[in-house]
């Protein structure tokens, strides 16, 4: 029997407080799973709280996470994981001409430092139990580029490339890493996304060339949620494409 189910999984979910993370711990929880929701925004961290269930079980530890002392903090109050979702990200367009340090230390730091701190400070604690799992989260833009998005790109080709290696120093122990690769979602992100880059008309047509239309948070959830589970036992190393037919090459026709 497929086993989809998270019943007292213990699941660290950084994120949590809006969008992909917000609807991953709300989902996990009503797949049984017992939720350390992580996220800067203490209010809207104590909204997703409420709409876990059962809520008594979960906990969240507000944390910024471009802040070493933060970090360190989080690892220390978080228990032994079952799971570990990395949905805190940041996209922020800067045309390559303009780039200056700071605009690398803010993605990056978040983006990708984030992520591969927690995981080692979480390995070197023995707080990933064995046959975890790990859930990435990079973008389509890996692979196909937009103007302005040299450095939010990079952050997330370095964590494309280092998901697989991690991968394999943890195999041993059956934790698996996964990264899903989603095209636009409506988000946050995706709103700022667009306004500081399309005009309201260019947005439209450029929705129009998903076939399956512009995803939702539950969409990738619904993801995360398989890959947190006994259902993708079997799956490790890999980067997933989510982008509604986005690269099909598919141009909706005008009637």
């Amino acid at each position: 029997m497929i086993d989809f189910l998270l019943t007292d999984r213990t699941i660290l979910i950084t994120g949590a407080s809006s969008g992909i993370g917000k609807a991953t711990a709300i989902l996990a929880s009503q797949m049984g799973a017992v939720i350390i929701a992580c996220g800067r925004d203490l209010e809207r961290l104590q909204d997703t709280l409420s709409q876990l269930k059962p809520s008594e079980k979960h906990r969240l530890i507000q944390a910024d996470l471009s802040k070493a002392d933060e970090l360190s903090e989080l690892v220390k109050q978080c228990p032994a994981v079952d799971g570990i979702v990395h949905c805190a990200g940041i996209v922020k367009p800067v045309p390559a001409k303009f780039i200056q340090p700071k605009h690398i230390e803010e993605m990056f730091s978040i983006n990708y430092n984030a992520v591969v701190l927690i995981n080692s400070y979480l390995l070197q604690q023995k707080k990933i139990n064995n046959s975890a799992s790990i859930v990435l989260i990079s973008t389509i833009s890996t692979q196909h580029s937009y103007f302005g998005g040299a450095l939010y790109i990079s952050s997330k080709g370095a964590l494309e490339a280092y998901s697989r290696s991690l991968g394999l120093e943890v195999v041993n122990k059956k934790i698996r890493v996964n990264t899903l690769s989603p095209a636009m979602v409506h988000t946050e992100i995706y709103e700022n996304t667009l306004k500081s880059t399309l005009s309201e008309e260019n947005a439209k047509k450029y929705a129009a060339t998903y076939p399956l239309g512009i995803g939702e948070p539950i969409d990738i959830a619904n993801s995360i949620v398989f890959l947190l589970s006994n259902a993708s036992r079997w799956i490790t190393g890999t980067v997933i494409k989510m982008d509604g037919g986005l690269t099909l090459g598919y141009q909706k026709n005008e009637q």
